[in-house]
């Protein structure tokens, strides 16, 4: 027996409702939870491995403030400490990682942390001195089909609200070598970036802390505010 024309569109209009009913699910799976939350902050990684996670205590804070302030962000404080492995990651766009020395992340942590890079998410690695050996490893278990490379003076994060024509501010002299800016792509989009022989976190800590001159901080905040506009804005 052939089935009567209206069984067809009524087929047809079933099928149609349950791909847009996927959709919606689809979509509201993929969505980061800071779009979903209006929650913003900026977070902190913490990682094991015994290096000091919690270094430049007042950097982030004043950061936010800067931000808020120059850039016309809207993010809240305090800011948050999100640990490696943590679903929690997904509510911050951006996560700020620093310390001096080791890193180890655990397989599951490499799982998380590959999942919230590759979902939208961005993380801001900033080498306080000494971390170095131990980021380049780390980072290689995240994407180990990526390599770094040095971000050109031309890159935009370099010319968001504010221009740095030579590329990273020098903040802090450690070996004598010049700042650089390096970066892990995926699919285009610039998901990692460290900065590596600058200490932008130092200049960004109360004025107290490290007595650095007050042009210097100001040349560490706005590369701040420009790492963070352009994160937001990808």
């Amino acid at each position: 027996m052939k089935a009567l024309p209206h069984t067809h569109r009524y087929a047809a209009m079933i099928s149609r409702f349950l791909i847009a009913i996927s959709l919606c699910w689809i979509t509201a799976a993929t969505t980061p939870l800071w779009a979903q939350s209006g929650d913003t902050r900026l977070a902190r990684l913490k990682y094991r491995g015994g290096g000091d996670w919690y270094a430049n205590a007042t950097s982030l804070r004043n950061l936010t403030r800067f931000a808020n302030e120059h850039i016309g962000t809207n993010l809240q404080l305090p800011e948050a400490t999100v640990e490696a492995g943590s679903t929690d990651i997904f509510r911050y766009p951006l996560v700020h990682m620093t310390g001096h020395g080791n890193v180890v992340f655990a397989p599951e942590e490499v799982r998380n942390l590959r999942a919230y890079l590759t979902g939208g998410g961005f993380l801001h690695i900033d080498d306080n001195y000494g971390m170095d050996p131990f980021v380049r490893t780390e980072v290689k278990k995240i994407f180990p089909e990526s390599e770094w490379v040095e971000l050109p003076f031309q890159h935009p994060i370099y010319r968001q609200r504010f221009t740095f024509p030579g590329g990273l501010p020098k903040i802090h002299e450690h070996d004598g070598k010049p700042a650089q800016g390096f970066g892990i792509f995926y699919k285009g989009r610039l998901v990692i970036f460290y900065s590596y022989e600058c200490d932008l976190g130092n200049g960004w800590e109360d004025p107290e802390v490290h007595n650095d001159p007050e042009e210097i901080r100001k040349k560490a905040l706005q590369m701040g505010a420009n790492i963070i506009q352009f994160a937001f804005g990808q």
